[in-house]
């Protein structure tokens, strides 16, 4: 058998030989190589001829003979009209907008700075967003979940702590108000996916990126639902979340602001000490109530703002009230009372993270690295429920933008402490009412900074004033789910 198919090998060999070429086919010649510069030109020239609208002829394809090159022809032509037809609707739909919309118009209008342009852009309040209430009701969402999230965006709502219990708020309500399908397997899914998502979902990407103590919360809760026993009534499980809902306010925020209070408060003399805040935090705040009014000690605070939001008018306006004696100055005046007056320096924080640097309003950077170069001790305030377990070394990679028109407001980007937003716009013919049609004009409105560990010299939690480097071990200590651990 090996002879005969060695035979036919051979026999087959000649006919492979004998096989003649088409003589239809044209080998094209090698292109030479052209240097760097000569493709450029080619490039610019095939633009420009592109731009005047002949075009550039289509390249035959190899192999192409008579037959060929008519089929090449009419794909070619085919290709022309869909290509003018295509033209022909651009300028059209271009008519229509009245927009010369092209890739190089958006660059030139992008008024984004490129160094924080990965982070989300900011969503802009308007009026018709509590129009879209009832378009929300068709897409399984609550009234609640737009109305929150209107205050979200439009910054009725600041502060971790605020935003946190009015987002568990408005979740207990969304339980009280929510009733499982009767053919559903395991409500906990559904709760999870058709209740809690959707609405943290909506908060996050449609209003404004959510902070790291709701982030928190939020884990918590689904937590709470995962550990839910299956076979419990719809009824008797809601009024288990509800008990957990409640219990997290009570316990994370209002226990520990009382703790934190009472720790704090040890730092502070009976007489002579002169505090300085930043902005406004609801726990400093009512340290130095309880100071001055429960354990009637006597002292002066130094409240320093900024724009655009100047939140420390809200504290001002709180500790004026309580009779305290207050200094209201603006960040740029901070070096000179850093030099002169102050004995401590009480800082809010919206996260803590685990490397022991401090995410809070910006500015805060700044007050606690002049404070710690003028040797004055510095004291962050801050609950455990806002522990990240993230390491942040800079304020670049995770930050959040504000509206770039708030910079560009000479008044307060909210009318008094009722947090709203101002109505009216500066019309003087300044750069800046006019920022947009500025070609090399760019706003940046970061919200937070991140202050180093260094810089701080203790971190008031409310199991105690801990240094920076401990935050760790906090966290490990305070992981959520110890609280859902059952004892034998």
């Amino acid at each position: 058998m090996g002879a005969e198919e060695a035979a036919a090998a051979a026999a087959a060999e000649p006919a492979k030989k004998e096989k003649k070429k088409p003589t239809n086919i044209v080998i094209p010649p090698k292109k030479p190589k052209l240097s760097k510069a000569e493709r450029r030109a080619l490039q610019e020239a095939q633009r420009a001829a592109k731009a005047e609208g002949g075009g550039s002829k289509p390249k035959p394809k190899k192999g192409g003979g008579d037959n060929n090159g008519a089929a090449s022809n009419n794909k070619a032509s085919g290709a022309d009209d869909k290509r003018s037809t295509a033209e022909g609707a651009a300028d059209g739909e271009g008519q229509e907008n009245n927009s010369g919309s092209s890739a190089t118009d958006i660059k030139k209008d992008d008024k984004t700075v490129s160094l924080f342009s990965h982070l989300p852009q900011p969503k802009h309040p308007t009026d018709q967003h509590l129009s879209s209430i009832s378009s929300t009701i068709d897409n399984n969402l609550h009234p609640a979940v737009p109305t929150l999230g209107h205050l979200y965006q439009t910054h009725s709502l600041l502060g971790g702590n605020a935003r946190c219990r009015a987002m568990l708020q408005t979740f207990a309500l969304l339980l009280q108000s929510y009733t499982p399908p009767p053919d559903t397997r395991d409500f906990r899914v559904d709760v999870d996916h058709s209740l809690l998502k959707p609405a943290f979902q909506y908060w996050t990407t449609q209003c404004r990126p959510h902070s790291v103590s709701m982030g928190n919360a939020f884990s918590f809760l689904k937590l709470a639902v995962a550990n839910l026993e299956r076979d419990l009534e719809w009824n008797e499980a809601r009024e288990i979340l509800l008990e957990s809902l409640e219990a997290y306010v009570t316990e994370r925020i209002q226990y520990a602001g009382k703790a934190i209070s009472r720790h704090a408060g040890s730092k502070i003399q009976d007489k002579g000490d002169v505090i300085l805040v930043f902005g406004r935090s609801e726990v400093i705040n009512r340290l130095l109530l309880d100071a001055a009014l429960t354990d009637g000690k006597t002292f002066r605070v130094i409240v320093v703002d900024s724009r655009p939001l100047l939140e420390g008018r809200d504290t001002l306006e709180i500790l004026s009230r309580a009779g305290i004696p207050c200094t209201y100055v603006l960040l740029n005046a901070l070096s000179y009372l850093m030099m002169r007056e102050v004995t401590k320096v009480f800082l809010g924080a919206s996260a803590l993270m685990s490397n022991g640097s401090v995410l809070s309003r910006v500015g805060t950077a700044c007050v606690a690295l002049l404070a710690n170069s003028n040797h004055i001790p510095v004291l962050v305030g801050c609950e455990t429920y806002k522990i990240c377990n993230r390491v942040q070394l800079e304020s670049i990679t995770g930050n959040e933008l504000g509206d770039a028109e708030e910079v560009a407001f000479t008044d307060c980007a909210r009318v008094g402490p009722s947090n709203r937003w101002g109505e009216e716009k500066k019309k003087d013919g300044s750069v800046l009412s006019d920022w947009k049609s500025q070609p090399n004009l760019k706003l940046l409105n970061l919200m937070y900074d991140l202050t180093p560990s260094s810089a701080v010299t203790g971190i008031v939690t409310e199991v105690g004033i801990l240094p920076p480097s401990s935050v760790a071990v906090l966290l490990r200590e305070m992981n959520p789910d110890s609280a859902f651990k059952g004892t034998d």
